[in-house]
């Protein structure tokens, strides 16, 4: 199979483009619900992959031997804005490790935040390594290591324990023999992780819902991590964030995760219509984050009865804009 069309571009009443790509949605009995494209498909977890990043901040005991607070645990799943708030957390998180900025290895980029990077840039102020999405992840990473007595200077390399930790577990929850998952550097310098697109659906599926026969530390673990997502959406990305505002408008139901290059996992919390839950896994294609993501994500929430045809209705079908603000076309989900 190949992949399908997933959304269109149209412009007055032209399909001026497509965006193609591969959706599935399963539930805990083994059942698939929704297959759209090839789930087959290989591709890179990006930051999809953070809730289990965070596993062994939890499993190894860092998160409560230096007293890491919920608020913290959801800014380890982020992709942050950059916002005040996001950096006073990962600034928090590193003095309780007595480290600082300089000890984190994710580079650093502006505030995704547009009005954020604006107003730094205006101030004449400079980014710095706290306002990467990635710093919570880093911090959580930097816990494990203290933790574990381990180096600190390279705990992003490969054959780090913290990243040994973090295959492992991704390899568990994915249901993948961690030597059949490619590894190669994310964006933030850390490893990332290739699986199949239903293989990223099944880990979130077993995040939001653990089988019985996971051992109780990494059934926990899920439960403190989507605990954390679910109280704290406005850290899981931010204003105008796509995770935020499904997670918000979805009212605790729902972890939302999104990844670069058109990548979106979603766990549904067992509920009396999905009593095993939903995992659910997006790849578009042509790796669009802006137009075709959210448009899709929306709409299959919806088709699942998740959220309503009055919910996020400014994402879904999606408007475009020339450059005096009319209205010119839409971008519409096409399954």
């Amino acid at each position: 199979m190949s992949s399908q069309v997933l959304a269109k571009v149209i412009r007055g009443s032209t399909v001026e483009s497509i965006h193609r790509g591969h959706l599935t949605v399963i539930d805990g009995e083994g059942q698939t619900i929704v297959q759209i494209g090839d789930p087959s498909t290989v591709t890179f977890f990006r930051s999809a992959a953070k809730p289990f990043q965070a596993m062994p901040f939890i499993t190894s005991g860092a998160a409560d031997a230096f007293g890491f607070s919920d608020e913290e645990t959801a800014l380890v799943c982020a992709s942050h804005s950059g916002e005040a708030r996001h950096v006073r957390v990962a600034q928090l998180m590193l003095e309780r490790l007595g480290l600082s900025e300089s000890h984190l290895r994710c580079g650093t980029h502006l505030p995704f935040y547009e009005k954020e990077a604006e107003r730094m840039q205006r101030a004449g102020e400079y980014p710095n390594q706290l306002h990467n999405n990635c710093s919570g992840k880093h911090a959580a990473m930097l816990a494990v290591a203290k933790h574990l007595d381990a180096d600190l200077e390279s705990y992003e390399d490969f054959d780090h324990p913290v990243q040994k930790a973090i295959l492992s577990a991704i390899a568990k929850f994915a249901e993948i023999p961690s030597e059949k998952i490619a590894l190669a550097v994310d964006g933030c310098a850390a490893p990332n992780f290739a699986l199949s697109v239903s293989a990223m659906a099944r880990s979130f599926l077993n995040l939001v819902s653990p089988p019985e026969s996971f051992d109780e530390s990494s059934r926990l673990a899920a439960g403190r991590i989507v605990s954390a997502m679910t109280k704290f959406p406005e850290l899981i990305g931010g204003t105008e964030r796509l995770d935020t505002m499904l997670m918000q408008a979805a009212e605790g139901r729902i972890i939302s995760k999104v990844g670069a290059d058109g990548v979106w996992l979603c766990g549904f919390l067992p509920c009396d219509k999905y009593p095993t839950g939903l995992g659910i896994a997006l790849k578009v294609e042509d790796g669009d984050d802006k137009r075709a993501r959210p448009v899709v994500a929306v709409e299959i929430l919806r088709q699942l009865g998740i959220l309503s045809k009055d919910d996020l209705t400014d994402l879904s079908p999606m408007l475009i804009k020339n450059r005096r603000g009319d209205n010119a076309g839409c971008i519409e989900a096409q399954f």
